[in-house]
Order: structure tokens, then C-alpha cells, then sequence
């Protein structure tokens, strides 16, 4: 909500206004008493241009002047019993920017309208943008000196903002707000502690999950009795599976449904690579060098693209949301975040569970969004716990970020009732314990492109999976090296 319309309900305020006492004012002009100066029989009558009146006309004007001058002293304040209105309070105002696109930005406008209109003292104002340039532009905000109050940092980026100095330190003005720490999800909190300081307030996990369209299993036969696919265990199973998706379902149906571009396979691979004994590391102890290019990924890689060389993953998919909403794929491996724009797809019988554990324990890739105040000499008091009073609200109210579809990062709020009447989504929060983090690198979103480039060459045949790692380890080291 804009200036404007926080103080649109003023308007009419020195346009016209009753006096209570039979009269108006407009404008700031005096007050005008009703039956005096100028009404009928409360002034001279002129006929002629000469005075007329009877013998008692002199006695009725100043019966009229005495009751004149009461009702002008019962009107001048003195003696009205009734206070008199508070003057309007300037709301706080931040400024809150974040990097939603789809439907997530839907809900995120939902929690900052639900929070204005409890807090008419606080006024969150949120600025939008894509994601693809979001982080370039939060930065030069920063560095320039015009930073947002408030700000959605994910959780792989804040080694780089925690080690530039770029977010403020929130342990002192959490207390302050009467944020309890101790109700997040431990696995969640740990992603934004550094140096066990806390540098931003984490919102949920988002993390990859198996989403299914019960009609295609269903025709399968691989539909359980409770709506859920009928999984067998490992790596082994989950092939299986697959092939007799691929043997049932009519052409142009996708068993498994990935693009062939970006970043989808890398957070697959990256998935299966921490289920492993032995796996998920990806730089050295020191961080001075990429350290992934060994048995473990590589068993985790030849398995991604085995899926797409045997078309369990069909060829040249652009858009696998799109795809699977549209009832074009039987399995979606993609972030949480569907949930809330697929249950509401025209046709669509939705299933979701965890993504499957097809090596040695659970583990999948993830992420978490939070709140975090971008440092700022301008930055009041007042506005540091206003921003804190906020994202203590945004936490506590958890279930409504939930309806997108994520993981509330409040244990308290995923237990609650309020959370349990969300269709699909305690069917998967466990998947909070599992997230796989990326490790904290400054360059780390930088070193994830580079694995993008090489797994993206791989996919179109251009190279093998062991031939694809030894590459994207040797750029990750000369990136390291710069």
C-alpha cells in the first residue's frame, strides 16, 4: 500500500465537516450558526428598503442574540465531554525486496498484507524481481548505499553477503524482538549461523520432492491403495519403475519429467551424490580446491545420465513444470515450491512424497529463503525493529508461506493444526532433516554454473559423465585459483 492510500481515509478532511451543533464549516472557514445572520426570521426584514417590525421585535433579536451566544459556548470546545481525535501516526515503512517469481509471489503478498493490516504502526513495502539478476542488483543497492530495509537472501548466498559485510549481524535486535531461535528446524537454523552468530532469519527449506500424476500410475499399475506411488527401494527399484512407466503410458507422456537445460539435473545429481556413504564432499577441508571428481559422484552422475540416454527422461524437455501440470509427465522432480500450483490444476490427481532414497540414507538437494537486513547507514532503530518485528511475524505465521508450498522453518508451526490441514504438505516435512545444503563458498553460485555447462554437454551426447566431471572439477579449480 502507497503513501497515498494510507492516508486516503483523511481526504475529506478540510473539505466540509459538521460542527455538530446544526452548522458546517468548509475549508477552514469560521463556523456558521444555522438561524442567525442570515435566515429568515432571525434578521431584519426589508421591505422597501426600510426597516419594519412590531413592538416586540427588539425583544425576539435579543432573545436570539442570548441563545446565540449559549450555543456558541457549547460548541467552542469547553464544555464538549467528547475527546478529541488522536492525530495520525506516520507508519514505519521498509522497504522489502524480493526475488519470487511463479506463484510463490502470490503468498509472500498475502504474508505482508496480513501483517500491515495487524500493524498499522509498520507499513512493508515489497518490490519484486526476477531471480536472474535479483542478487547483481541487491548488491549494487548495497554498495551504492541504497539498500532495501529488508531483504530475501537464499540461504547459498549468504556466504558471500556474511564474509562483504553486506547484512547486518541479528542476534542483538532478534532478542530484542523476541525471536526465540530455538523453534527453528535445527538443520534449517544452521544454514544462515556463521561463527555462531545468527546473520538472517530462515523463512523454510524448499527442497526437491517426487510429485506424480496418480492417473498415468494408475494405468501402470503403480498406484498404492494410499494415492502414493508404489516405490521399490534403491537405485534398482526406482529404475524398474520408470520402465514400466515408459511401457504403459501412451505416447508423448514422459515417465520422468526434467529439462534437458539449466540447473535440474545438477540438483539431481547432487542429491543422489549425498546419499551416498562416502559422498557429497565438493571442496577440499582447506576450500582451496574442488575435491568431487571421484567414484561416488561419478556413480551418482552415470545414473543421471542413464535416465536421459534411456529416455526415462524424455529428450529436448524445455519446461517439465508446464509439462507435468498439464498432465504430460506421470513424475515431476523438482523444488517444493510446486505444491501450491499444481493442486489447483484443472484434471490433475496429485501425489507428493519425499524425493526417493535409492543409496544409503535420505538426503536431497535444498535451499532455504531468509530475512535479512542489508547493511545501511540509514538504517534506524526504529526501522531495525520494525524489520525484526516483521520476521518474527512472517516465522510464527509459517503456515501461510507453507501454502506455496515449502517447509516452514518453525518446528512449532509445522506441528500445529494450522499446518496439518494443508493437503500434501506434512506428507513431506520431514524432508527438512535431509536438505543437503551447498557448501559455503563466496563463489558458489558461480562454481554451480560451471557444473551446469558441462552436465548440459553431457546430456546432448557430447561427452561422458567421467569425462564431464574431470572438466567441471578442473574449471571449479581454476575459478578457485582467480
Amino acid at each position: 500500500m502507497g503513501s497515498g492510500g494510507w492516508f486516503g481515509g483523511y481526504g475529506g478532511w478540510n473539505a466540509r465537516m459538521s460542527d455538530g451543533c446544526g452548522g458546517e464549516r468548509e475549508g477552514g472557514k469560521a463556523w456558521r450558526i444555522g438561524g442567525l445572520g442570515t435566515g429568515k426570521n432571525g434578521r431584519e426584514r426589508r421591505k422597501s428598503g426600510k426597516v419594519r417590525g412590531d413592538g416586540n421585535g427588539w425583544r425576539r433579536l435579543g432573545l436570539a442574540a442570548a441563545t446565540a451566544a449559549l450555543l456558541a459556548a457549547g460548541c467552542s470546545g469547553a464544555a464538549d465531554p467528547r475527546p478529541a481525535p488522536a492525530p495520525a501516526v506516520e507508519p514505519i515503512v521498509l522497504e522489502y525486496w524480493t526475488p519470487f517469481s511463479g506463484g510463490d509471489n502470490i503468498f509472500m503478498t498475502d504474508i505482508v498484507e496480513a501483517f500491515n493490516s495487524e500493524h498499522p504502526d509498520i507499513r512493508v513495502e515489497q518490490i519484486n524481481s526476477r531471480l536472474d539478476d535479483y542478487y547483481s542488483r541487491l548488491r549494487t543497492a548495497i554498495l551504492a548505499g541504497n539498500a532495501p530495509d529488508l531483504a530475501i537472501v537464499h540461504a547459498t548466498n549468504l556466504p558471500q553477503f556474511v564474509q562483504n559485510g553486506y547484512i547486518e549481524r541479528l542476534d542483538e535486535p532478534a532478542a530484542a524482538a523476541g525471536l526465540d531461535w530455538s523453534q527453528f528446524n535445527a538443520n534449517i537454523v544452521e544454514s544462515t549461523l556463521y561463527a555462531n552468530a545468527h546473520y538472517a532469519v530462515p523463512l523454510d527449506t524448499h527442497a526437491l520432492v517426487l510429485y506424480a500424476n496418480q492417473a498415468h500410475l494408475r494405468r501402470a499399475g503403480l498406484l498404492g491403495e494410499d494415492g502414493k506411488p508404489r516405490l521399490e527401494p534403491g537405485k534398482e527399484g526406482f529404475l524398474r519403475f520408470l520402465k514400466q512407466l515408459q511401457a504403459s503410458s501412451p505416447p508423448g507422456i514422459a515417465p520422468l519429467a526434467l529439462p534437458s537445460t539449466r540447473i535440474d539435473s545438477v540438483w539431481l545429481w547432487w542429491s543422489l551424490y549425498n546419499q551416498m556413504d562416502g559422498g557429497g564432499a565438493f571442496y577440499s577441508a582447506d576450500g582451496s580446491r574442488a575435491v568431487f571428481d571421484n567414484p561416488q559422484a561419478l556413480e551418482a552422475l552415470e545414473l543421471v545420465d542413464r535416465l536421459y540416454r534411456e529416455e526415462l527422461i524424455p529428450p529436448g524437455i524445455n519446461d517439465a513444470f508446464q509439462l507435468f501440470h498439464d498432465g504430460g509427465a506421470a513424475l515431476l522432480v523438482t523444488g517444493m515450491w510446486g505444491t501450491g500450483a499444481f493442486e489447483q490444476a484443472p484434471g490433475l490427481e496429485l501425489s507428493v512424497v519425499p524425493f526417493p532414497v535409492l543409496y544409503d540414507h535420505a538426503a536431497v538437494w535444498g535451499d532455504s529463503h531468509t530475512l535479512a537486513l542489508p547493511a545501511k547507514a540509514g538504517l534506524t532503530p526504529e526501522k531495525r525493529a520494525a524489520a525484526l518485528t516483521f520476521a518474527k511475524w512472517a516465522v510464527e505465521h509459517g503456515d501461510r508461506w507453507a501454502k506455496a508450498g515449502h517447509v516452514p522453518s518453525s518446528s512449532k508451526v509445522v506441528a500445529s493444526e494450522a499446518y496439518a490441514r494443508l493437503k500434501f504438505r506434512s506428507d513431506y516435512a520431514e524432508v527438512a532433516n535431509d536438505v543437503a545444503y551447498w557448501p559455503r563458498q563466496v563463489k558458489q553460485w558461480s562454481m554451480i554454473e560451471l557444473l551446469i555447462q558441462e552436465w548440459e554437454r553431457m546430456i546432448y551426447r557430447q561427452q561422458t559423465p567421467a569425462e564431464a566431471l574431470k572438466r567441471a572439477q578442473a574449471a571449479v579449480d581454476a575459478a578457485l585459483a582467480k
